[in-house]
């Protein structure tokens, strides 16, 4: 047994902190004794070591998700039970969630009301919404001719890896937990090595909820070890991973080993477009949101804006002042602060190269572009604007309080644009003309597009990409056809040889 700690939050809130391996219902430490650390990024100071799967760890988690989903216990198990036990699960969440919440923030470095109020309800909602859909996953018959009968089943795909990010880590938690047991797999997730601590949290309402041992699995440890042999692992039937295109990459070529299911959501460089006919204030305030939301770190996150010539000076001069007048850096648990540091010293390094680069290739610096403290990791919201599509920091994803903004003429340039990207997660348009919004969000090359607004979601609309952001949707109804498999049954009624 891998015994918990007493952690002392900055928040005042004591609780009690899991830090094993959360294998068969129970917390234990590693084999290999490895520990990872945890810092929180306003200060740097370290938050708590937890044990670090190793290969032989992920061997044992798997095994006792193979054995979990083969045991009556949950594979008999009601889909209507099935439901309620995640309909339990969001209710400790709910009970617990200010915990959860300052867990994320300690360790995320996102504003705490902002992990309570939207990811925390988030999480909340989408466990009671795949609980809803627990018992409404069926097949189809299918009219042949009267002597077949024929139907399909849809049935669950077995043991499910799933690897979350850091920028989200309770949110995408629920996202991939809730339709893989809405549908009766069994799963081990991986935490990201960056914030490992919440899931261990969840952990242990998991069994206070009543799953049976190795239903869920929690283990935590670098994506290049514990990672790389959950996706690389024959014992798994299926890998959903949320991070960036190059892991996808290299997560896809692990999963061909036994050509497991895969969904992949991975990177993004969404591009909003302002037309001249726009509610320019709108536009500003919901740019505003689509880029600095969770200190830029979203995969969907707007950073490249494309506004029409004829307002493009006003639009330009309006940002700048309403990102100035908005923006109040501090700890995640200052009340008055509402844009926390940076996840991570590497992360820091990587934005502020980008603004480097940026300003070496001719981008005109509006506002930020520094470091504003020297301890933690801090970037100020940085906006260049006279940007063009060859620069480095519009190609490549920057994941940050960053955004790069040039002009655009016609309807057609800017859709030109907008496409000329090898990703394809989102993008958002302002207009008041509605036949417009519509053509031009059908010309998009992108999973979702937002219109008149940016980066508002909802569990129940299917959330991916196209090109390289990604294989496959999460969230409503759609992510159900991605935990199960369809089973086709033929009846002879009167085929006799």
């Amino acid at each position: 047994m891998a015994a918990p700690i007493t952690l002392i939050a900055p928040n005042g809130l004591t609780y009690s902190q899991p830090t094993g391996l959360f294998i068969n219902n129970e917390f234990v430490p590693a084999k290999s004794g490895e520990t990872i650390e945890t810092v929180n990024p306003f200060d740097e100071s370290p938050i708590a070591k937890v044990s670090a799967a190793g290969e032989e760890d992920v061997d044992i988690a798997v095994a006792a998700a193979r054995a979990a989903f083969k045991n009556p216990a949950w594979r008999r198990l009601s889909s209507q039970q099935r439901g309620s036990l995640l309909w339990k699960l969001a209710d400790l969440c709910e009970r617990d969630k200010h915990i959860l919440a300052t867990i994320d923030a300690w360790d995320n470095g996102k504003p705490y009301q902002v992990a309570r109020d939207e990811d925390m309800a988030e999480t909340i909602s989408v466990l009671k919404y795949y609980a809803g859909w627990a018992d409404k996953i069926y097949g189809q018959t299918i009219e042949t001719d009267d002597k077949k009968f024929a139907y399909t089943r849809h049935e669950p795909i077995g043991v499910c890896g799933q690897i979350v990010p850091w920028n989200y880590p309770m949110m995408m938690a629920g996202w991939k937990l809730g339709p893989a047991l809405a549908c009766g797999n069994t799963v081990v997730l991986k935490a990201a090595e960056q914030t490992p601590l919440s899931a261990l949290y969840l952990a242990t309402l998991i069994k206070e909820a009543g799953f049976p041992p190795g239903v869920v699995n929690v283990i935590n440890g670098l994506g290049k070890t514990a990672g790389a042999v959950l996706a690389g692992h024959l014992g798994v039937d299926k890998i959903a991973f949320t991070g960036s295109t190059v892991t996808g990459q290299a997560i896809m070529k692990a999963a061909s080993a036994n050509l497991k299911n895969i969904t992949l959501e991975t990177g993004g460089k969404s591009p909003l477009i302002v037309f001249d006919d726009a509610d320019l204030d709108q536009a500003v305030k919901w740019s505003h949101v689509g880029i600095y939301s969770n200190m830029g770190q979203v995969c969907t996150s707007t950073s490249r804006i494309y506004v029409q010539e004829k307002i493009y000076d006003k639009f330009l001069e309006q940002f700048k002042e309403y990102t100035s007048k908005n923006i109040s850096h501090g700890s995640q648990f200052d009340e008055n602060a509402n844009h926390g540091p940076q996840v991570s010293k590497a992360q820091q390094e990587r934005i502020l190269s980008y603004i480097e680069s940026a300003k070496s290739e001719g981008g005109r610096l509006l506002l930020g572009g520094n470091a504003p403290t020297e301890k933690g990791y801090f970037v100020e919201p940085t906006i260049f604007a006279d940007m063009k599509n060859h620069m480095k920091a519009v190609r490549e994803e920057v994941f940050g309080p960053f955004v790069a903004i040039q002009s655009f003429t016609t309807e057609e340039d800017a859709i030109e644009k907008a496409n000329d990207t090898e990703y394809g997660l989102g993008a958002a348009l302002f207009t008041k003309d509605i036949v417009r919004a519509h053509q031009v969000a059908a010309e998009i090359e992108a999973g979702m597009v937002w219109i008149n607004s940016s980066q508002d979601s909802h569990f129940g609309v299917p959330f991916g990409g196209y090109k390289q952001s990604g294989i496959g949707r999460e969230l409503g109804q759609y992510a159900l056809s991605a935990y199960t498999q369809v089973k086709a049954v033929h009846v002879n009624l009167g085929t006799w040889l």
